[in-house]
């Protein structure tokens, strides 16, 4: 196995010790080290490969114009700017392999910036004394980043801080050692879902289109699951797109905070990708099972999924809320779009006689959408429930038709 290397990411001025024990971590385990000083104002006692004054450089500045900055948070931003680019050129010119990051809240905001910069598939770590912090915002997390709390690390090295760090440094070690990244010439479906206790499409469709030459990603749509499927969708990573569980749009329209953000339903019609839509547990708005439930939900039908979930059913005029939302999105596509509407139900619980049975929210909501559906959009009404074999059918029928005209490239396998 070739030797992995680790840019390893802080700044030098004040947590210089903490920096080389994790150096040396990581070369002890048999890896390198590409060193990166994202300091403003101080100096490090040891040589690094990328100094301050190299990031300065790289966005536009040089280090006094970054110290003459109004305030310190202007100044981070603009090694933000300047690290993130070092990184994607460096990681473009294979000089490592995955990325550690250290710091406070200043140097988390910028690791954040840094790994936005990589691509899925390189390893990114940061190791942070606000990690899982409300502070940071769900839209700045790549896909597959990692972090790791850094207990006791404020102020020089301890025991327990040690700890911390010699976990990181391994992760990251391993995580290049192991990683499988994605692969670039194998046509991908994107696809949204909830657990199969509420919608099962997922188990029939995963195999048909496996066997059609796709390779299927299944992102679970409970806000961050949704995040990262739009960073992708945006980016133009699949090949289709089968969104079949729109409900973080209902969470966003109902101020949730278990969303995915105003982005939902937006990336792949922004990238021309094109996209099977079917509204999957479009009623139900999910809220954080241990905080006590908003007074606006008071009076409604709640399901508590676990001690993290709970489900609110919506009202006739809430779904139509999310109707609009649907149907703005779809209007703004740009690529081949399908709405399929399974009119006999979008999830397990909502059919007669399950526990959040809700026929006039989902005769308002259907309702909606038939009447406003955009010119442009494929409307297919479905005398079915989504998680009937009809719905699968009619989803690889339009996927199909897109293959025979060309709409989607055939995979190499099945061409």
């Amino acid at each position: 196995m070739s030797r992995k290397t680790i840019l390893l990411v802080g700044t030098y001025d004040t947590k210089q010790d903490e920096l080389a024990f994790l150096a040396g971590v990581i070369e002890q385990a048999g890896g390198r080290v590409l060193t990166m000083d994202v300091s403003v104002l101080g100096d490090c006692d040891q040589p690094v490969a990328i100094s301050k004054h190299d990031v300065a450089a790289a966005a536009g500045m040089d280090i006094a114009a970054v110290i003459a900055s109004p305030d310190e948070n202007l100044a981070m931003q603009a090694m933000a700017r300047g690290a993130a680019k070092l990184a994607g050129d460096a990681h473009l010119a294979g000089k490592f392999d995955g990325v550690l990051a250290l710091g406070g809240s200043m140097g988390t905001d910028l690791a954040l910036d840094l790994c936005a910069a990589l691509p899925i598939g390189v390893p990114k770590y940061i190791i942070s004394t606000v990690a899982f912090s409300p502070m940071i915002p769900p839209a700045r997390l790549p896909a597959d980043i990692q972090m790791i709390l850094w207990a006791g690390g404020l102020y020089g090295l301890s025991s327990v801080c040690k700890s911390a760090l010699s976990q990181a440094a391994g992760a990251v070690l391993g995580a290049c050692q192991t990683v499988l990244p994605p692969d670039p010439d194998k046509p991908m479906i994107g696809m949204t879902s909830l657990g199969l206790s509420t919608l099962t499409y997922m188990a029939d469709l995963k195999p048909e289109l496996e066997a059609r030459g796709f390779e299927v990603a299944v992102f679970h749509a409970t806000g961050m699951g949704g995040r990262a499927f739009e960073s992708l969708a945006s980016q133009g990573a699949f090949a289709a797109v089968m969104d079949f569980c729109t409900q973080e749009l209902g969470n966003h329209v109902h101020g949730s905070s278990i969303s995915a953000g105003d982005t939902r339903l937006k990336g792949a019609g922004a990238a021309a990708t094109p996209q099977i839509v079917a509204p999957g547990c479009y009623d139900l708005v999910d809220v954080i099972g241990w905080q006590e439930l908003d007074d606006k939900w008071q009076g409604y039908p709640t399901h508590a999924h676990n001690r993290l979930i709970t489900s609110v059913v919506l009202r006739e005029e809430d779904c139509l809320k999310v109707a609009d939302a649907h149907l703005e999105r779809l209007a703004a596509a740009s690529g081949a779009t399908a709405l399929l509407l399974p009119l006999g139900g979008c999830g397990e619980w909502d059919r007669p006689g399950a526990d959040l049975y809700n026929p006039d929210g989902l005769q308002a909501f259907m309702g909606r959408l038939l009447d406003g559906c955009p010119d442009h959009v494929e409307l297919h009404r479905l005398n079915a429930h989504i998680n009937d074999a009809a719905f699968c059918e009619a989803a690889l029928s339009v996927l199909d038709s897109w293959l025979d005209a060309g709409v989607i490239p055939r995979p190499a396998a099945e061409a």
